[in-house]
This record gives structure tokens, sequence and C-alpha cells, in this order.
């Protein structure tokens, strides 16, 4: 009798089962539709408002234009915000408008604007505007809307000097590389690694692996780890890459190489040799030949320059493992590409 009872309540369980899986799957269907809908919504709702304030800055800009009168735009901005914030809110404060005016004169084509304002929120909108630099401000602009960083994403990006590295890294690309372009930096910040003074390349590699998706995030978007000790036989005698990554965008196989203290000539040899093997033994249908990194304390830039060694896809950059504070580290980036630019100028001057 026991058994049967046990048998009946099992039949039962299993029932109640059948039931609530086809309800469970509909849950899962309408939670994901929802989602969807919200997220749509709340961009659609972004985008909405970052084109009213551009359109509210680009209208307010020409009647200042327009009027002649001696110090009217100080006076009917403030008039302004008076009336408005008290129809539509804090929104429309003074402090806000005038930098819906900033906006529209910085974003002065609408159609940019309006693809912009697609992946950028207003919030994004005002940590840019406070760079000087327009063509700073265009690329912070389009690494946010190709990559969709998060505002906090964006500041970090700014504040550790991305665009002026990524400046400095074009400028050693003389050849203009095609894939060397725009994913590469000079300096590469590894300050996370929390090395101290004395370590060796093998507590550098292990220390990157140990926090490999921030080195990936200072990387840059589009790479994927691929190995690490890469092992290459040659003429019967084993060779090993530090690091192996591939990058989807530019569907190319990525060797990095890491060294202590300051680049040799020899170091390009050694990159060429790995990058020829890679492209014959490891190169899959369809990637393009594979490009080299090599990470060093110091670059030795005018050896890199006379070698030119981004001909053959090798990019060197230093990598600082301690960063200074921030107005030093500023005047530091700042001097090394015043430093680039006067070596490309003169040597085209030489040329």
């Amino acid at each position: 009798m026991k058994k049967t009872t046990s048998n009946q309540n099992k039949d039962k369980n299993m029932s109640l089962k059948k039931r609530l899986l086809p309800e469970q799957a509909l849950l899962a269907d309408l939670s994901k539709l929802i989602d969807q809908s919200q997220h749509q919504f709340v961009q659609q709702a972004n985008s909405t408002l970052t084109m009213l304030f551009w359109h509210i800055g680009k209208r307010i800009n020409e009647e200042i234009l327009q009027n002649r009168r001696a110090g009217y735009g100080k006076q009917i901005v403030p008039a302004l915000a008076t009336q408005l914030k008290a129809r539509y809110g804090r929104n429309f404060e003074e402090k806000n408008l005038r930098r819906m005016l900033q906006f529209a004169e910085q974003f002065p084509s609408e159609e940019i604007v309006v693809t912009a304002s697609r992946q950028l929120s207003w919030s994004h909108i005002l940590v840019l505007l406070p760079l000087k630099d327009p063509e700073a401000k265009r690329y912070y602009a389009r690494i946010a809307a190709n990559n969709v960083l998060s505002v906090r994403a964006l500041r970090h990006q700014i504040a550790t000097k991305e665009y002026e590295r990524t400046t400095i890294a074009n400028l050693q690309n003389t050849s203009n590389h095609p894939a060397l372009q725009n994913n590469f930096k000079d300096p590469y910040f590894l300050d996370f690694l929390g090395l101290q003074n004395t370590y060796l390349e093998k507590d550098l590699e292990a220390a990157i692996l140990k926090e490999l998706e921030t080195f990936i995030l200072e990387l840059g978007s589009g790479f994927a780890f691929i190995d690490r000790r890469k092992r290459m036989i040659i003429d019967g005698e084993d060779f090993y890459l530090d690091l192996l990554f591939y990058h989807r965008v530019l569907k190319r196989l990525v060797a990095i190489e890491l060294k202590l203290g300051k680049f040799e000539a020899k170091h390009k040899g050694q990159m060429e040799l790995y990058l020829r093997w890679l492209g014959k033994h490891e190169r899959q249908e369809g990637e393009l030949p594979p490009v080299g990194l090599i990470l060093c304390t110091e670059s030795s830039r005018e050896q890199i320059e006379l070698l030119e060694m981004h001909k053959d896809g090798i990019m060197v950059a230093e990598y600082w493992t301690e960063l200074p504070p921030k107005k030093e580290l500023e005047k530091k980036i700042h001097h090394i590409l015043i430093n680039a630019r006067e070596r490309i100028e003169n040597n085209r001057l030489l040329e």
C-alpha cells in the first residue's frame, strides 16, 4: 500500500513538472521581450533627450548670433533658464542651458549628432564637452559609441590619456600599416599588476595572466587571448612566444613579447622570426598576416624609427608598472607626444 502511494506521489510530481516547464519557458520568453523593450525604451529616451538638448542649444545660439545687441547672450540665457526651469524642471536650469549651447557649438553637424545620440547619453556628452582638443573629442565620442562604453569607462579612457597614447603609437607607424593604425598605444599602463621594483620577465607574464581581463581592457577592444609561452620548433630548437592574441576586427594573430629594460635592435629579428612562423603554421584560412607588439620598459625611439619596424607589422611600446600623479602624468604624456611629432616632422624635412 505504501509503495502504491509513493508511486502515485511520484506521478503527481512528474505531472506538475510537465505543467510547469511550458509556463517557465513562456515566462522566460516574456521576460526577454520585456527586458528588450525596456532597454530600447531607455535607449530611445536617451537619444530623444540628447537631440532635444542639441536643438535647444542650436536655436539659442542662432538667436544670439542674429541679435547684434552687446551682452544679449548674457541676458537671454538666464531669462530663458528661469522660465524653462519653472515649466519643465531642473534639466533646464542656467548651467545646463549653457552646456546645451556648448554642445551645439562643438558638434555643429546634426547628422553626426543623430548617429552619436543612438549610443551616447547626455551624461556621455557632458564628459566630452570639457575636452579642448576637437580631435580628442571626436576620438572619445567614436570609441564610446563603437564600444558601448559606460560613462565611468569613458572617464577612465580620458583620465588615462587613451587618445594621446594612441596618437603616439600612430606617429610611429610612418608607413601607415593598416593593422597598426589606431589599434595600439604607447605607453601601456600596467600599474594594476602591482609589481615591485625588482621582477623578472616570468613574473611580469604571470602577473598579466592573473589579471588577464584588465590587461585585455588596457590593450583595447577586439583582443582575444589565445596562448601563453607559445612553443615554436625551428631547426629542431624550441622558441617560446610570451603571449599570443587574436584580434577579431583585424582578423589577425597578434604576437606579444615582454622585455625588461630598453628596446634592442635584436628584438626586431626575434619578432620577425615569430611572425613568419605563425604565418606559416598558425594562420587560418581567411586570416590576414600576423602582427607583433614588443613591450619594453624603455623604447629607444630613434632605433625604432631607423629600423622601420612598422613596415613588417611590428609595433614597439613602453609599459609602465607605476603611474605618476595625475598632473605629472599629463605633463609626461604631453611631452612624449610633442617629441614624437617633432621627430616625425624633422624626418620629413630631411627626406
